[in-house]
């Protein structure tokens, strides 16, 4: 199902996979001529462009597979309706899939670098922590909204109004360190609960060695995360047998 998903994305189409390359990088340079010139948002000593571009990686995965997993039951009620398998593997399908235009979407990235002259430092051997609480964010999500959206429909409308209010919540066109200044250090770990927090700014430190990496917002994350995927299997689980009857 994952070959699948991949294949059928990019079927018939001209560019194929740069299009996994041309979401994030044309998102890239509107943030850095509207937030990064005209707005002038503080970028934490790095290139706008750099900045906002080691945060779109991680939100175009997390947004555009949350999307497609919560949406999975319902496009695929053709398939399980008929056929008996683990209902789960729908929601987890787009959560593997995507991983292909995210490790796509890093090509752009080592060119940006290289232009900039910046050096990853010692943080890029994390990266492997930040992928995995990224990963079980979006398929605990996944697996919530999926569940939901097969019994109230209007669960689907509600994921494309939310997915733009998540992104600026989350610090992609900003730093953390403004919540921090702006509202105290309370308010700062509260803000790492959102897990695209601390994956977010560990992307920004893993790949520039002038930043540290945000360990509070990290582990606040990770904590989240889990309890995200966690209560997602179950809430799934418990629902799966009422999927084929209201499909």
């Amino acid at each position: 199902m994952v070959l699948r998903d991949v294949s059928v994305l990019y079927k018939q189409t001209i560019l194929g996979f740069a299009w996994a390359v041309i979401n994030p990088v044309f998102s890239m340079v509107v943030f850095t001529i509207v937030f990064g010139k005209l707005a002038s948002v503080p970028s934490d000593g790095i290139p706008y462009a750099v900045f906002s571009y080691t945060a779109l990686i991680p939100w175009t995965y997390f947004s555009g597979a949350m999307n497609a997993s919560g949406n999975s039951l319902i496009s695929t009620a053709n398939i399980f309706t008929k056929v008996y398998f683990p209902r789960i593997i729908i929601p987890l399908t787009p959560v593997l899939s995507k991983l292909m235009d995210f490790v796509i979407s890093f090509m752009i990235l080592i060119v940006m670098l290289f232009y900039y002259r910046l050096m990853p430092g010692m943080n890029v051997l994390y990266l492997p922590i930040l992928i995995v609480i990224m990963i079980m964010t979006t398929a605990g999500i996944g697996m919530w909204l999926s569940a939901l959206a097969i019994q109230y429909r209007d669960v689907k409308f509600a994921i494309t109004f939310i997915t733009p209010l998540m992104m600026y919540a989350a610090p992609v066109v900003f730093p953390s360190s403004l919540i921090l200044e702006k509202f105290g250090s309370t308010a700062y770990t509260l803000y790492g609960l959102y897990p695209m927090v601390g994956v977010i700014e560990g992307f920004r430190a893993a790949f520039v060695s002038t930043k540290v990496m945000p360990w509070d917002l990290i582990l606040m994350g990770g904590v989240s995360s889990s309890i995200l995927f966690i209560t997602g299997l179950l809430f799934f689980s418990n629902l799966e047998r009422k999927f084929a009857d209201v499909a």
